[in-house]
């Protein structure tokens, strides 16, 4: 267990990492500071070996709020550079979240507990499985405050998961949509009452430890990168080259055998 001051990080069981913003008193919204140690916990994970599964939620009512609009503070290693440059890399940086939860082995599940807004909304959309509280609520955000719409992935993720048309329109207009509309449009797994989303998210985490690693490793990179390859040709090549690999190993016999015997897995990653 590693406790930082913005970001804490614990292991609440094998095989699980559960990341937690933790700056509840401003509904988690980021800071440069709480970005940075969020790319360290994420890049400790992804190079864990006994880490199957990223659990990302926030403290308090909130999830993330987006960047702190009161005082987001200096990214690390730009004094010195002009306004453009320093602002360029203070955008990558906090770009760069939702291109390390993308290139995590482990699948990443959001247990969105309360408001998820801007960068928030960001890293709802760039997890893997999307599970929320019946009380959050959603927003694009930035063009409320005199931005592009378009920033931390968000123009590229939401149309591919809620369709363009539904993601044009909250991307023009910012405007708030709660768990039910998240639900019915596609953008969360399920949306469960507060006091049942510990329980809700648990479950889903069971049922992708269940799976062996590399399998479930593979699925993820194979569904995302799906969504970039321009042709169904070259998308059951990939495929194909996933089945052969994961047809090769011991955690493949082992689920099979499991499967026969109706009996739980025991995985090696092997």
């Amino acid at each position: 267990m590693s406790d930082t001051n913005e970001v804490l990080v614990t292991r609440p069981r094998p095989g699980v990492t559960r990341i937690e913003l933790s700056r509840p008193d401003r509904l988690n919204a980021m800071t440069a500071s709480m970005v940075e140690e969020l790319h360290q916990a994420l890049a400790a994970a992804g190079t864990d070996p006994e880490c199957r599964v990223v659990v990302l939620t926030g403290a308090g009512r909130g999830f993330c709020a987006g960047l702190d609009l009161n005082g987001y503070g200096e990214t690390e290693g730009t004094e010195g550079l002009g306004d453009v440059q320093r602002g360029l890399a203070t955008q990558r940086h906090i770009a760069g979240l939702v291109q390390r939860i993308r290139r995590l082995p482990q699948p990443v599940v959001a247990a969105v507990n309360g408001a998820a807004a801007g960068g928030g909304l960001a890293l709802v959309c760039a997890s893997d499985l999307r599970i929320a509280s019946t009380s959050a609520v959603f927003a694009v955000s930035f063009i409320k405050v005199g931005f592009s719409g378009c920033d931390i992935g968000t123009s590229w993720m939401l149309p591919r998961l809620i369709g363009a048309g539904r993601a044009h329109e909250l991307m023009m207009t910012a405007r708030r949509f709660d768990a039910e509309e998240a639900l019915r449009i596609g953008l969360l797994a399920d949306a469960v009452v507060p006091e049942r989303l510990e329980e809700r998210v648990d479950a889903a985490v069971d049922e992708l430890l269940d799976k062996p690693p590399l399998s479930l490793s593979l699925t993820k990179q194979g569904m995302w990168l799906s969504l970039e390859i321009p042709s169904f040709d070259a998308a059951v090549e990939l495929e194909n080259r996933q089945q052969v690999l994961t047809m090769m190993t011991a955690d493949q016999s082992e689920a099979m055998k499991a499967f026969v015997e109706r009996r739980p897995p025991e995985y090696g990653n092997r």
